[in-house]
């Protein structure tokens, strides 16, 4: 395997220009490779499977703007249709029918979002599917799972890998949400029957995706549909990073458990800032203007986004493509797994459609706990050997992996090659 060495001189000095006017020099903190040190490549342009920086290093990309792009960079007819969406304006602040054509491509692979609403973000999308379910029942407790992050609103920010600060959330927000640990049934069945009355909604990624990728033990999912049915509470699943992506609905599509609320965004809307929440027609009639739960958004809708969004998943519907995500998948963690135990490495992987993790680990992955008993210092030497080598991924160890469908099979044995360089010298 031909090792390159970026050039990082433009990068550094990108970084220090953008860390005097911009916090900490990014827009988002893992941006800023704090968990994995060094400098962050500033890209100049993507294209299929592969960006590059500005220095002119091009890497193998398993980022995808954290899972957007799960048709790779610049897909040709996601353009057009931003293109000729923008010329005919690029927001009206009112209803425009491509918000009807998108939302009905969505209710026909997630038939349990009856009725949904568009929103900018996956953040906007969790937020407001917690108020909704709040004001529906009536209720102020939600439960949520260490490990799990559903963006930045305040319930959220408790016991997640990439975001545990707190600061700033009020005292009365945060004595509201029940934190317990991701796959332990017998947790959450306690906490109902001691609060059972007051829980409005348990909200979980179905897989998890922010402490690596964690898989549901067996009967998991069922258990909360289960433990919050009796209870009249309301389960919300974030599929923010599922939704489109492990299936052509989503976890809930592949593991045949229905939530009462969903949240999308990341290919929902193609690499544009698209988000949505939807579910029940019953619980949905209960937002503004029919009914007492405010939520609006002035970009929410627009047509730009609205057109990245039809485009995507019409060019998801090609037969077979989430089988082939789901083979290449496989295929690369079966490949690194072997190349790490070969080298006497410790390695665990998981994968589902075009979404994929792994960690350094003897043990399987299965909750906030163990992911963090992972072998992180290895993680860090790792990602910087596979930079150097041309292959970028995400520069934490508790990030979830991803696919593009033009990741091929000569792609994934690129990679897989790579990878057992690294692990050979111990890197």
């Amino acid at each position: 395997m031909q090792q390159i060495v970026p050039l990082t001189l433009r990068s550094e000095e990108a970084f220090a220009r953008a860390k005097a006017s911009l916090v900490g020099g990014v827009d988002s903190p893992v941006r800023a490779y704090g968990a994995v040190g060094g400098t962050p490549r500033f890209i100049a342009h993507g294209q299929g499977p592969r960006i590059t920086d500005i220095d002119g290093n091009t890497y193998l990309d398993y980022v995808l703007s954290w899972g957007p792009l799960i048709l790779g960079h610049a897909d040709a007819r996601v353009v057009a249709a931003v293109i000729e969406a923008a010329q005919r304006g690029m927001s009206f602040g009112a209803p425009c029918e491509a918000e009807t054509e998108l939302a009905r491509l969505v209710q026909q692979r997630l038939p349990s979002m009856e009725l949904l609403r568009f929103v900018s973000s996956g953040t906007e999308a969790t937020m407001s599917a917690l108020r909704l379910a709040r004001g529906w029942t009536g209720r102020d407790i939600v439960i949520k799972f260490a490990g799990c992050y559903h963006g930045h609103g305040d319930a959220f920010l408790a016991a997640v890998t990439n975001a545990p600060q707190a600061s700033g959330v009020p005292r009365g927000v945060a004595e509201s949400t029940i934190v317990l640990p991701y796959n332990d049934l017998d947790a959450v069945r306690e906490a109902f029957a001691e609060h059972g009355a007051s829980i409005a909604a348990v909200i979980v990624e179905p897989y998890a995706g922010n402490m690596g990728m964690v898989m549901p033990l067996p009967g998991y999912l069922a258990g909360l549909r289960e433990a919050t049915a009796h209870a009249g509470s309301l389960l919300i699943f974030d599929e923010v990073m599922t939704g489109l992506r492990v299936d052509r609905g989503g976890a809930q599509i592949r593991e045949a458990i229905l939530p009462d609320l969903t949240t999308l965004a990341k290919v929902l809307g193609g690499g544009m800032p698209v988000g949505a929440f939807g579910g029940r027609a019953d619980i949905m009639a209960y937002l503004a203007p029919s009914g007492p739960v405010y939520q609006g958004g002035t970009l929410s809708g627009n047509p730009v986004a609205m057109a990245a969004g039809i485009a995507t998943l019409r060019a998801l519907d090609t037969p077979g493509l989430y089988e082939r995500l789901d083979a290449m998948a496989a295929r690369l963690l079966e490949g690194m797994e072997q190349a790490a135990h070969r080298a006497g490495l410790p390695f665990v992987g998981v994968h589902a459609g075009g979404m994929f993790g792994f960690a350094f680990s003897r043990r399987p992955i299965i909750d906030y706990a163990t992911a963090q008993a992972a072998d992180t210092e290895q993680y860090t030497r790792f990602f910087h050997a596979m930079l150097a080598r041309g292959v970028m991924f995400a520069p934490s160890p508790f990030e979830a992996s991803f696919l593009s469908t033009l990741h091929d099979e000569a792609i994934i044995d690129t990679t897989i090659a790579a990878a057992a360089e690294v692990f050979e010298q111990r890197a």
